[in-house]
This record gives structure tokens, C-alpha cells and sequence, in this order.
């Protein structure tokens, strides 16, 4: 017999909620300014999935397809280069409104700047942003992956130019491996969207960064007639994305916020048993951290997302593998007259949750307390495409982790 999903809602005290003011509207604005002058930008596409919204028997469903994104295949990239161009901004003493793509591939800025090494932890996509990014702008990267990483994905990296290694330690272990190595190298700058103590201001960057994907969400809802969506589903490895998301949408609509579900990962579901305590402490998930959802095998919160989450969000869940292979199979093959998504094992989860709350009354509980039903617009976040071809084939051609 399958896992079940668990879920918690937010009955946490609230805190000061000092850490909104990262996602103010105006730090995402100059993210996306900063972004759109790379000539690789283009808005990703905002899949409208009506045939699906109707069988699940919802008013609207839309999906952010970041497998569009600067030709990487992820959302990654948006963190990752905005949070370089604001540490090289303050390294010279200037505004991040100064890092365009033009200046910072010029001569004049190599001249004033020179060069410096980015370090990171990732699965995959995370460094081969960084990669991506620091090879565009003339910079270094080192980039160490987590046991059990796939080599399609070291591949992606190291054609980026990056030093990569694959070790033998989870991620948090191999984020502790780049931080200690960065410490000890000259312009050396670890990049990471986790945060910890002594460990913030970057992070906040990155999150400003995956803002440029809500900023867009959110003018290409109101081109379809949608002004707010009612319910965001957000899924969450150290929960960067989803405190961007969040924390972005809620400063859009401070009266009137979208009910947000963000979910996890079941074997790194550090969010979920922080809620589940209810005191307001994250929790801490250790070991392997083994799931298909590789970008989401997390185990330590970034304390700062922690902050909004605990906040803002109405529920957390807690979500077996099965959960994101069936939202693959179900945006891969979609209902009749609906685009195809093609989204990977850690951008599917959302639409795999939604559908076993709407079909059945297994998970009814849930579905009662988000009110979800035949008047809800909902937003979701496809954040990578087929970034593993071997394991997107088991999934969606061999029906590995099935449903039943």
C-alpha cells in the first residue's frame, strides 16, 4: 500500500514578520530589471490548464513552466545571478541597478573588478546557475553535488565551465564542504539560498531573485483576467522558493493574501515537522535524504523564508515520491486541449498533491480547510523540466512510483 500524504496546518504564533521586507515589491522590481537585460531573458510561458481545472473541478489552474527558463531547464539561474551581480555591486560601492549583463561582460569591469570564485552546494540546478551565470560573466565557480546526484546533471555543470565534484555526504553536509573552502580561498564568496547564522544576506538576494518568476506570474494572470489568484501551491527543499513566493505575493496583496500550501519532500520534510510542532521552531531532517524530488532533498530550513513561512502559510504537506511522479504523468500528459508541461521530478509535486486532494475524498480534510472547490484560481510552479532524461523516462514511459 501506497504512502499517504501527511499535512499540518499553521497553527504557529506569529513573529514580528521583520524578514516580508526582503520580498518588498521594490528589491523584486530591480531583480527583474536586472534579469530582463541579459539578451538570453524571455518571460516563461504561465500554462492555462482549463480542461485539467475542470475534471479536478476548480474555476482555473496555472502553471509557471521555468523549463523555458534561459535555456537551463529550471528557475535556479534567477537566484543564483542576482544574488553575484549584488555582491559585485557591493564590492565596488555601487547599486545593483548598475550590473547590467552589458556592464558586467565589458572590459571596463573587468578592469575594476577582476575576478571571483562562487562556491555552492547543490543537486543540480542551483549550480548549474551559478555555472551558467558566472561563466556568462567572466567569473569562477565551484560547485559540490550530494551523494546520489545524477551524472546527466554533473554533465549540465561542468559544461558550464564549473569546477564540480559529486561527494559522498548529503547536501547540507556538501553546503558546510563549499562555505569552509570559500572561507579559506581570495575571493572566494559562497552563494547559497540556504541561510543560517552569521549567513543571511545572500540568501536574501537569491530570494529576491526567484521573484522575477512572481513578478511575471503575477502580470500574466492579470492578461488572462485573473487579478489574484485564490490558492498558490509552492513547493519547498530549504524553503527559498516558496518564502520568495509567498512573501512576493503577499506584499502584492497585503489585505487580501492567496491561501498558500507549500509542500515537501516526505524524506526532507523539515517545514512540515516544524509546523506539526506548532511552536514556531524549524525543525531539522538528517540523513540521506533519498527522493526523486533531488531539489527538494533538503533537511535545514533557510531561517529566513522560515520566518514568512511560519507566518503565511495556511498548510504544509509532507509528500511521498508517488505524489510527484503522478503530477508528472498528469502535466506531461494532459487533458485534451490543454498544453503539455514538461516538468521534473521537483516541479511536479504541486500538481500531484492538488489532484489527490480534488479527485478523491481521501484527503477531504485538507481540501475543506483550504476551501478549495468549483470557484478557486489556483497558481502553481513548474520550477524545472526533464533535467534527468533516465529517471523522467522511468516515470513517465515505465510508470515508476505509481499511484496505486
Amino acid at each position: 500500500m501506497k504512502d499517504s500524504i501527511k499535512w499540518a496546518g499553521n497553527h504557529m504564533p506569529k513573529s514580528d514578520d521583520r524578514q516580508l521586507a526582503v520580498m518588498a515589491l521594490s528589491n523584486v522590481a530591480k531583480a527583474r530589471f536586472f534579469h530582463s537585460s541579459f539578451p538570453q531573458y524571455s518571460i516563461t510561458p504561465l500554462a492555462r490548464l482549463d480542461g485539467m481545472a475542470k475534471y479536478l473541478g476548480l474555476a482555473g489552474l496555472y502553471v509557471k513552466d521555468e523549463s523555458y527558463r534561459f535555456g537551463l531547464n529550471a528557475f535556479k539561474v534567477l537566484g543564483g545571478s542576482f544574488a553575484m551581480a549584488r555582491y559585485i555591486a557591493g564590492e565596488m560601492g555601487r547599486d545593483v541597478s548598475e550590473m547590467t549583463y552589458d556592464y558586467l561582460t565589458s572590459e571596463a569591469f573587468r578592469r575594476e573588478f577582476g575576478q571571483a570564485t562562487f562556491f555552492t552546494a547543490t543537486d543540480g540546478n542551483h549550480g548549474r546557475g551559478v555555472a551558467w551565470a558566472a561563466n556568462k560573466l567572466g567569473q569562477k565557480a565551484v560547485v559540490h553535488m550530494p551523494k546520489g546526484s545524477s551524472q546527466a546533471r554533473f554533465d549540465n555543470i561542468a559544461r558550464e565551465g564549473a569546477a564540480v565534484t559529486i561527494e559522498d555526504v548529503n547536501y547540507d553536509d556538501c553546503v558546510r564542504m563549499a562555505a569552509a573552502e570559500a572561507a579559506v580561498t581570495p575571493h572566494g564568496v559562497m552563494v547559497q539560498d540556504t541561510a543560517w547564522e552569521g549567513y543571511e544576506e545572500i540568501p536574501t538576494w537569491i530570494m529576491q531573485g526567484y521573484g522575477t518568476m512572481a513578478n511575471e506570474c503575477a502580470d500574466q494572470l492579470r492578461q488572462v483576467g485573473v487579478n489574484r489568484p485564490t490558492h498558490v501551491f509552492v513547493q519547498a527543499g530549504v524553503g527559498s522558493l516558496a518564502g520568495a513566493v509567498i512573501g512576493y505575493f503577499t506584499n502584492l496583496f497585503p489585505s487580501d493574501p492567496p491561501k498558500f500550501v507549500v509542500m515537501e519532500a516526505r524524506a526532507a520534510d523539515c517545514l512540515y515537522r516544524g509546523a506539526l510542532a506548532g511552536d514556531g521552531a524549524p525543525r531539522i531532517v538528517e540523513g540521506d535524504l533519498q527522493t526523486i524530488m533531488a531539489g527538494l532533498a533538503c533537511g535545514e530550513p533557510n531561517t529566513i523564508s522560515w520566518d514568512i513561512l511560519r507566518n503565511h502559510v495556511s498548510a504544509f504537506a509532507s509528500c511521498p515520491d508517488w505524489v510527484s511522479a503522478r503530477g508528472m504523468r498528469m502535466l506531461g500528459v494532459p487533458v485534451k486541449g490543454d498544453p503539455v508541461v514538461i516538468s521534473g521530478e521537483s516541479g511536479a509535486v504541486g500538481m500531484g498533491l492538488l489532484a489527490a486532494l480534488m479527485e478523491t475524498d481521501v484527503y477531504r480534510d485538507l481540501r475543506e480547510a483550504l476551501e478549495l472547490d468549483r470557484f478557486r484560481q489556483v497558481l502553481m510552479f513548474s520550477t524545472e523540466g526533464n533535467t534527468d532524461p533516465m529517471k523522467f523516462r522511468k516515470v513517465l514511459w515505465d510508470g515508476e512510483y505509481p499511484t496505486v
